[in-house]
């Protein structure tokens, strides 16, 4: 007779990590599965520094993770399971979800960029001088296009230039050439996979936060809304001195278009009065 499987022995120090992860994923609101893939430890070890006080950073074995998420109260958690990878660091706080994301998006490090790498915006050189010495370096920028001349020994770049556009390959020449103006267009950190925001029960996918494009973009929004407002001649306290002025200098116009009105004239008695004022004071 076949003997049995020997089930696994589960090691009391697993048993205490899985203890501890459920108590932390039922006593926070907000759980982050983060991609450290491709992050150096250093930078690593930077970030959860800075996210002490705001969240708990822990990195497990991801059947660890799944084994603590059956075991919790939280009966929504089974999406993010399909999101737990073996290169993920699993974030516990309290914090406001998309605050967190907003911090993690913030704390992220500028690198260099590699050849064959996708831009994920349009790359340019700056004009203005650079520490580099008249050299082989002279064609690596006129192989790119772009307008150099030498000033005080270096070479200055005379007009900016875009040498990899958005969702471009980095050339081995445009990758070579960032390295030397130290331009470092990519930025390395916790990459949020999966929120779960334990106050809705609801989990989020590929949150992308930043906050200078939405600050930006609503300054435009504002800029056009306060436009249109007057346009339609809407009132309210950011239109009404506009609308005001507006008024005063159509009045002011329409004053201009109106024909003077004619004199009155004066009676006989009227003008012989006149006279003989103007002759006594001509007598004096």
């Amino acid at each position: 007779m076949a003997e049995g499987k020997k089930e696994r022995k589960i090691s009391e120090k697993k048993i205490k990590t899985v203890k501890r992860l459920v108590s932390f994923i039922n006593d926070n609101d907000t759980i982050v599965i983060a991609s450290i893939k491709n992050l150096p430890a250093k930078q690593f070890q930077d970030i959860r520094k800075k996210l002490r006080g705001k969240a708990e950073v822990i990195v497990v074995k991801k059947r660890i993770m799944l084994k603590a998420i059956e075991e919790s109260k939280s009966k929504n958690l089974d999406v993010l399971k399909e999101h737990v990878q073996e290169d993920s660091a699993i974030l516990f706080s309290k914090e406001d979800a998309f605050m967190l994301a907003g911090f993690l998006a913030e704390n992220k490090n500028p690198i260099k960029a590699k050849a064959g790498q996708m831009a994920i915006e349009d790359i340019e050189v700056e004009e203005g001088p650079t520490d580099l010495l008249p050299g082989p370096a002279i064609s690596e920028f006129g192989n790119l296009g772009i307008k150099i001349a030498v000033e005080e020994g270096k070479i200055a770049v005379k007009e900016k230039r875009v040498i990899v556009k958005k969702d471009e390959k980095i050339s081995e020449a445009a990758a070579s050439l960032m390295a030397k103006l130290d331009i470092k267009p990519f930025k390395i950190g916790l990459e949020p996979l999966a929120i779960y925001d334990g106050k809705t029960g609801k989990i989020y996918l590929d949150v992308k936060i930043d906050k200078e494009k939405a600050t930006e973009d609503i300054k435009i929004a504002a800029f056009k809304s306060l436009e249109f407002a007057q346009k339609i001649v809407y009132y309210c306290k950011e239109t009404i001195g506009f609308l005001f002025g507006k008024a005063n200098a159509n009045r002011a116009a329409l004053e201009k278009l109106q024909p003077e009105e004619p004199k009155e004239e004066k009676s006989e008695g009227e003008k012989e009065k006149k006279q003989e004022e103007n002759k006594s004071q001509e007598e004096k």
